[in-house]
């Protein structure tokens, strides 16, 4: 169906301010779902090469969808926040919140910076949704310099509509979300959202209406759950490695419990990426600032617990080695924080590369997606374009991202280009019988 009809009457014209990872998934996917979009950004160059079809990030399915909508001229790009102001109906905000400098504190000033200038040129009616990741507090301010700085004044009004995509899986969680939040301070935000997202609200997608404060909690209360669940089986992984016993036999049988479930229940490396490790400690913080930290102070042994596993990660390199990395020729399977991605943010693959190289490691990175960010960012690493290329004459290998190419190595195809048959599985992502009937040394988190 499309997003207007006899019913309905016209639909909402959408802007989407910021173009990056969120933004432009989020603009390229609701004009394939029918709506007029402009997409918005500071940044000329991603302007023009999204124009021209080209998705600046690696995003399975994205490009053949923008190449969709902009087929069928639904979509389009700016530079200029005046022609936002006058197109758009809907205002969807998509910056970015980076940690601060220097503390856990969320850095809110692309989120301020964009509704600031956006604000400036609403001259009508219209609705400034934000979909970044905030404190919570933050849509009840913005929505006073929203007020006070647009000519519309109190005509123009604020929601909150949190993002939940997973990277490598974006557009399906964009066209197919599990659930739509809708932060509302009245009844005509509400209809507008339900416009907005009416393709979506017929497929059956539940919607959750509620206040602002409450759904800016909802992501970082999910992101926070999420981290804990797998903290927690890291935890006991710490704990397998202590007693001989076997954390992925705990895990399976912890799984069959209906109320824990098996997923996100896989020991390995831990979390990383641009959301998950910021936004717990955003959270923790802004706990603290409204005096119930210790509320959330477990939190804080989360993210140790992800921290620890990425050293315990090069120790067991290290103990293939003999004990000593100085020279030993690494090769590290992955650099993106997940598969299906090119984001090297937080990344524990990065990590571990990095520490081993420190520690005197020669290593070599190999990834589908992410070396070229990788090298800009870690220049002092070797980089690789093949598995078994980056393999040769290695004395360790230790698998980072557990990219589907990588989890269907042939261990015995591997085995004759290094020099050593040793691997760590940082992932527990490989067959250990497979890789030790090969001959290899296999070792894994938390297992003996």
């Amino acid at each position: 169906m499309t997003p207007a009809d006899d019913t309905r009457g016209p639909a909402p014209r959408l802007t989407v301010i910021g173009t990056g990872y969120l933004g432009a998934t989020h603009a390229i996917c609701m004009a394939v779902l029918g709506f007029d979009v402009l997409g918005v950004d500071v940044d000329p160059d991603k302007i023009d090469r999204l124009g021209s079809g080209e998705v600046p990030f690696f995003e399975p399915g994205l490009p053949e969808l923008l190449a969709k909508a902009l087929d069928t001229g639904r979509l389009r790009f700016t530079t200029s926040f005046e022609e936002a102001g006058e197109f758009g109906d809907i205002h969807f905000v998509c910056v970015g919140t980076p940690q601060q400098q220097g503390s856990h504190a969320a850095d809110l000033t692309y989120v301020d910076g964009a509704v600031t200038e956006l604000a400036r040129h609403l001259r009508r009616r219209a609705l400034v949704v934000g979909k970044s990741t905030v404190p919570v507090g933050t849509a009840a301010r913005l929505t006073e310099l929203v007020q006070r700085t647009a000519p519309a004044g109190t005509d123009v009004e604020l929601a909150w509509n949190p993002e939940f995509l997973r990277e490598g899986y974006a557009v399906d969680d964009t066209l197919r979300p599990d659930r739509l939040v809708f932060g509302t301070q009245s009844s005509w935000a509400e209809e507008q959202l339900r416009a907005a997202f009416a393709p979506v609200i017929e497929q059956g997608t539940p919607v959750v209406v509620t206040d602002l404060p409450t759904a800016e909690l909802v992501k970082v209360a999910a992101n926070s759950f999420l981290a804990t669940k797998i903290s927690y089986i890291n935890a006991m992984a710490e704990v397998c490695e202590a007693t001989g016993a076997d954390v992925t036999g705990l895990a399976q049988a912890l799984s069959y419990d209906d109320r824990i479930g098996g997923r996100f229940l896989r020991p390995g490396l831990g979390f990383g990426g641009g959301c998950l490790p910021k936004d717990i400690r955003a959270f923790s913080h802004r706990a603290e600032e409204l005096g119930v930290g210790q509320a959330v102070s477990f939190l804080r042994e989360v993210d140790a617990i992800n921290q620890r596993r990425r050293a315990r990660t090069v120790d067991l390199v290290r103990e293939l080695a003999g004990g000593d990395l100085a020279g030993v020729r690494v090769t590290a399977l992955g650099a993106a924080f997940k598969p299906n991605s090119d984001d090297i943010r937080d990344a524990p693959a990065l990590d571990v590369a990095r520490t081993l190289h420190r520690a005197g490691a020669v290593v070599t990175v190999v990834d589908p997606a992410a070396t070229g960010n990788a090298r800009r960012a870690y220049p002092e690493l070797t980089y690789a374009t093949d598995a078994l290329d980056a393999a040769a004459g290695a004395d360790v290998v230790v698998l980072l991202t557990e990219w589907t190419e990588f989890r269907e190595i042939d261990p015995q195809a591997m085995g004759e280009v290094v020099a050593g048959r040793r691997i760590v599985d940082g992932r527990h992502a490989l067959d250990p019988a497979r890789w030790r009937a090969a001959g290899w040394e296999y070792r894994a988190l938390g297992r003996p």
